[in-house]
């Protein structure tokens, strides 16, 4: 059965979402109760194993907000867009003979802000937006009203393995650049001018240390006032059009 909320379409009960994942719907996550069990549950699980698709386990009553009908612990939020395969669009970026433009978002899980992000990136001409396939915000109704649309006009790129896929990225020879304020350099240092992919962190949090770590340039925003940060779509926005204006420097 599917039940239309404002900010999303859902499918709940163990039957209705088996049946989406074995008709290729295009779901974007699966909440479930983690002491269900049975062939029909582990059916659902195999498929979302070999789907790539989110699988989180939660308390009933995680459940019962989502939906008020019979859910029988299992829900499936759709996704709201097609997710594309990250390394073919760098392949046809290249082809085309331009240097690829990458938005990395490790852990941005606030939809709002993950919204936001996408209207500046598809703003300054970034070519794909890329995600874990964990830990990040839903793309749903809510995210794409944030975006102004920006969702629906971009690539979105979801991988299981972050951190594989940013070194898959640096080996296609892109430049990784992770914007934090853990930086030893500036933004304005002219780090960005050849970055191609720059990956943007959560709100406390922050980039991993594991991404940091493989990067090739840590680059925090000069800070002046008392604040210690920005909220990450407004950092998100200065750094993206820096790095559009160094690379127009390059240019000349």
């Amino acid at each position: 059965m599917e039940d239309k909320r404002p900010d999303q379409q859902i499918i709940y009960g163990i039957h209705p979402v088996l049946e989406a994942l074995e008709s290729g719907a295009r779901i974007d996550r699966v909440f479930m109760e983690k002491t269900h069990k049975g062939p029909n549950i582990d059916m659902i699980r195999q498929r979302l194993k070999e789907q790539e698709i989110p699988l989180l386990f939660v308390p009933s009553y995680k459940l019962d907000r989502l939906t008020r009908k019979n859910h029988q612990g299992v829900v499936a939020m759709m996704a709201a867009i097609e997710f594309m395969d990250i390394e073919e669009i760098v392949s046809a970026v290249q082809e085309e003979g331009r240097t690829p433009f990458i938005l990395a978002l490790d852990g941005v899980t606030d939809v709002r802000n993950f919204g936001a992000i996408a209207r500046t990136a598809e703003c300054a001409g970034v070519d794909a937006l890329l995600i874990p396939m964990k830990e990040t915000a839903p793309i749903n109704e809510d995210a794409i009203k944030t975006s102004s649309g920006a969702l629906l006009r971009m690539p979105v790129c979801r991988t299981k393995n972050f951190r594989k896929t940013l070194e898959n990225l640096k080996n296609y020879g892109l430049s990784l650049v992770s914007c934090s304020e853990k930086g030893t350099e500036s933004i304005y240092d002219d780090v960005l001018s050849e970055a191609t992919v720059i990956v943007m962190g959560a709100e406390g949090t922050g980039i991993s240390d594991e991404v940091l770590k493989m990067s090739d340039h840590v680059a925090a925003i000069p800070m002046k006032g008392v604040t210690a940060s920005l909220n990450v779509s407004v950092a998100c926005g200065i750094i993206l059009f820096e790095t559009l204006r160094q690379r127009e420097l390059g240019k000349s």
